[in-house]
Formats: structure tokens, sequence, C-alpha cells
């Protein structure tokens, strides 16, 4: 693989910071700016519905841009939002400041990953996608536990200003170091936005919305989830979180290798297959501080392994619009952590907290069964004198 690669991947690593610091500093901004938790917690909001609608049209819209001076100026924008929030006075701005960063996320992610499988060749496309997107693991597992460390002695907004010195020290150096690339050939509006009629893309996007949804449902309440299965709280919940990072980059790294080799569809099977066995057991894997820790670990891994599969088979699907397709994934995945919050509230409220985890995993049981019936051969009717182009497309469109 290309060393290059690196680059991108320290990229996704700044952007990945700047959209999950808030969780980290949430206290520190309500008590200054002197609002709710609850209100701080919009900033978050802000962000995931700026990134979820701008991304597919931003890369409609840059379609034509060389694509090395696209990824610096998106993390040229990501890194003016945050400076815009280390300065902002008050609630309002910081709330702007969030949807600029969301802006340059939103170009970032989709193009470096492109970029990536660009640098490489075809057989390393699982691999390069992965490494890509260990930059967002990682940044869930170093960057928002800095970012949190960080917020005491420098404040929240010196923690806003160090990522965007990070973004643009990145930026520099992709302008340095990575080669010109050409944009894709020029197509019309219509054209380009042709291949999101796709069934098989549909179906994919499916997936990606459902496995956000049934994982987010139950991390946006692990901390308090953990206080009753396990009887843990504070420091030890951040260790335990450490083990769910550890398993996200580990599980991204392994489904790296494994799309290079093996159908994606299959691989998908058997990963959503787990982690409905995962999600529906977490509350008897996770009675001891120990178990936790390998429960967790476990889950990481599955949730963050479906990313290469995923996105490789979009590439697959379009080549030439790969681009716009790996947006709208990033669409998706940001559609799905937003549901999460209004899913796993509603659970939350009816059931109780330890419920959580079975109920989150039927919206993996779904993605099970699309699966399921994608991969089914279909026979094309024996009387059939004329045949159809389309029939037998749905066992087709996953091998």
């Amino acid at each position: 693989m290309s060393a290059r690669t690196h680059l991108l991947a320290a990229g996704a690593f700044a952007v990945g910071t700047s959209g999950y610091v808030v969780s980290g500093v949430l206290p520190a901004v309500s008590e200054e700016l002197h609002v709710s938790h609850a209100t701080a917690g919009q900033l978050l909001t802000a962000f995931a519905i700026a990134y979820a609608i701008s991304s597919p049209l931003l890369a409609a819209l840059t379609g034509r841009w060389e694509r090395r001076t696209l990824l610096v100026a998106a993390l040229g924008v990501s890194a003016a939002g945050n400076l815009l929030a280390a300065i902002a006075p008050n609630y309002e701005l910081l709330l702007v400041a969030r949807v600029v960063s969301a802006l340059g996320a939103a170009v970032y992610t989709p193009g470096a990953t492109l970029f990536a499988t660009v640098l490489n060749p075809p057989e390393h496309r699982g691999r390069a996608v992965a490494l890509v997107f260990g930059g967002l693991t990682t940044s869930l597992v170093l960057g928002v536990p800095a970012s949190n460390l960080l917020g005491g002695p420098l404040g929240y907004r010196g923690v806003f200003a160090v990522i965007a010195v990070v973004s643009a020290l990145a930026a520099v150096a992709l302008r340095l170091w990575l080669p010109s690339l050409d944009a894709p050939p020029a197509v019309g509006l219509r054209a380009r936005f042709a291949p999101a009629a796709d069934r098989r893309v549909l179906m994919v996007l499916a997936l990606t919305v459902l496995a956000c949804l049934a994982a987010f449902s139950v991390f946006n309440f692990i901390a308090p989830l953990l206080a009753e299965t396990a009887g843990v709280s504070g420091g030890a919940v951040g260790a335990l979180l450490v083990a769910y990072g550890l398993g996200a980059m580990a599980g991204n790294w392994g489904a790296g290798r494994l799309t290079d080799r093996f159908d994606t569809g299959r691989l998908l099977l058997v990963l959503f297959g787990a982690c409905v066995v995962v999600l529906a057991t977490l509350p008897l894997t996770t009675t001891t501080p120990v178990t936790a820790a390998v429960a967790l670990f476990a889950w990481g891994a599955l949730t963050w392994s479906a990313n290469p599969p995923i996105q490789s088979r979009l590439i697959q699907l379009a080549p030439a619009n790969s681009g716009l397709l790996l947006s709208l994934n990033a669409s998706a995945i940001y559609l799905g952590v937003g549901l999460s919050g209004v899913f796993g509230g509603l659970v939350v409220d009816r059931f109780g907290l330890v419920p959580l985890a079975p109920v989150a995993a039927l919206p993996a049981v779904v993605a099970l069964v699309l699966l399921v019936f994608a991969l089914r051969p279909v026979q094309e009717p024996k009387a059939l004198v004329v045949t159809s182009p389309a029939a037998g497309s749905l066992a087709r469109q996953w091998k």
C-alpha cells in the first residue's frame, strides 16, 4: 500500500476529532455559555445534520475540482470552523461554527476514501478504505479522551484551537506530499445522481443506516447502562470505552483485509449476524467489569468492521460516481446516528436501560434479512420466451 495513505488517515483523524469533540467538552461549554447540557448537546446534532445534508450536495458541486485541492480546501474549512468555535463569544455563533466544521468534514471523509482507492492497487482497496476510516476510529480512542483531558488546563476554547491547528497542519502535509489527481470526467447533474436511484445502492445505504441505528442507540446510553449492569462509573467507564475503541480499530483493520479476500455480501452477512448476537446478549455479558471489557471490545470490532465492505461495494457499483456514493454513505451514517438518539430515547423511556440493547438489535436483524434475500438466487420462469435484462439482478447484485 502507498505510504501516503497514512496522510489521508491523519486528515480523517483531524475531522473525526472535530466531529466528536463536543462529547468531551460538553460540561465546560454548558457552564461557560450558561446553557443546559441538553442545549449544549445540540451542537452534536447540528454537526450531524449539516454533514448529512451537505455531503452529497457538496460532492456534486465540487465534482470538477482537482482532488488534492479539494481535500486541502476541506481541511481548511474544518480548521476555520474550529477556529471560529474557539473565539465564538456566544452559543449561537458556536452553533454556526459547528456547521462550518461539518461542511469541511462532509467533503473530506468521502473524498479521502476515494483518493486512497486511487493511490493503491485494486486488490488493496479494502485495506485502503479501512486505513482512512482508521483515522476516524483513532479519533474515538485518542482524540476525544485527549480533548477531555485538555479541556481542564486549556478550556473548551483551547481544545477547539488545538483541533484547528491539527487540521491546518494536515492540510499543509497533504498539499506537500500528495500527488495531484484530476477530477473524474464531467457529467450532468442528473447523470451524476442517477446511481442513487439504483436499488442495489439503496440497499447498501439502508444497511448503513440500520447498522448505525442499532449500534449508536446503545452507545449513546452506554455510561448509564454499564452503571446498571456492571456497577461501574467514572474512570471505570472511560477504561471500558477504551476497550470499545480498541475493538473498533481492530475490527476496521481486519475487515479491510477480509474485504480484499472475500465476497462483500457474504462478509456482511457474517458480520451482521454476529452483531445481532452481541447486541442481544449485551445485558448478560456486561455484568462485571472484565466481561464488559470483552463484550465492548467485540461489539466495537463488529460495529466498525462494516465500513470497509460497504464502501468497497459502493465503489464497485458505480466507479465513475463513487465520490457521490461515498458522500451518500457518509450521510447515511449520520442519518443513522441522528435517528439512534430518538430510537434509543423512546426505548429507554418505555422499557428502561437493560432491554435497550436487545431491542436495538432489531434493526440489525432487519439488515440481516435484507442481506439474506439479496443473496438468494432468483430463477427465471421456464415458460418465459422473452427474458428481461432485469431478471436475476437481485441474485447478481452481491456477487
